[in-house]
């Protein structure tokens, strides 16, 4: 990944947290916003390509007459990932619907929030977001944050776009996302004097390390094992392994 757009990425959502939640939140919780946010997000533009078609399919399977609820299986085939939305909204529609009405906008807010299949929805109770959307709503900051991630100077998305300007924005891959987030992470951390000190190790250095230890021995690694690491922090190691 280009580090100049990482670190642009970085810089950018590291300012929503002064823009719009200094005076909501103390700064130790700014973490607990702008980080579900990153992963909504990113999850949001993953699923905007395929969001008319998930809506004829939802539409098609509740008129079913033996409808009770919907089938994961052609929803997750649709979206061409393991996980879907089936509301009607996305980040960018529910911003440019919304008035000054934060309590109309919390509401779609949170029936797009309850759209995300089972396996996100734990991601979001994990974030505990339904509470934090409801906070900020309260405090008038709600659509003044969407605005700022639905920017269209910034891109999380895999695919490339371009700003109002012309500029092009490149993709952000799976890899480039993790390095922002792991970013995000330790700017949080070391701005609340956490773990201050602790960095993840690059994704670069980690393929190095695999090698230089897998390489000599890969003959003789059987083809499934298990392992058990409870230190393993964002599972770089054991994935580049």
């Amino acid at each position: 990944m280009d580090h100049s757009v990482h670190n642009k990425l970085v810089s950018f959502i590291w300012s929503i947290a002064d823009d719009c939640l200094r005076d909501v939140y103390v700064r130790g919780k700014y973490r607990d916003i702008i980080l579900p946010m990153v992963v909504l997000r990113r999850l949001d533009t993953l699923l905007e390509p395929t969001k008319a078609e998930i809506l004829a399919e939802v539409q098609d399977q509740q008129a079913e007459p033996d409808f009770v609820e919907l089938d994961d299986l052609p929803l997750r085939h649709i979206s061409g990932y393991v996980f879907y939305n089936s509301s009607q909204w996305t980040l960018k529609s529910l911003f440019e619907t919304a008035t000054n009405n934060q309590q109309i906008l919390l509401a779609n807010f949170e029936d797009y929030l309850r759209g995300f299949s089972d396996n996100v929805k734990e991601i979001i109770d994990c974030f505990n977001l339904f509470a934090q959307i409801r906070h900020m709503a309260n405090k008038d900051v709600l659509l003044d944050v969407l605005e700022k991630f639905v920017s269209p100077y910034i891109n999380l998305s895999p695919f490339e776009t371009q700003d109002p300007n012309g500029y092009k924005l490149g993709g952000l891959s799976n890899l480039g996302m993790g390095y922002v987030f792991e970013e995000l992470i330790r700017k949080f951390n070391e701005e609340n004097n956490e773990e201050a000190g602790e960095h993840f190790t690059p994704r670069e250095v980690i393929d190095l390390m695999t090698h230089l230890v897998f390489d000599p021995i890969k003959d003789r690694i059987p083809y499934a094992l298990s392992v058990y690491d409870p230190a393993c922090g964002s599972g770089g190691m054991l994935t580049e392994a």
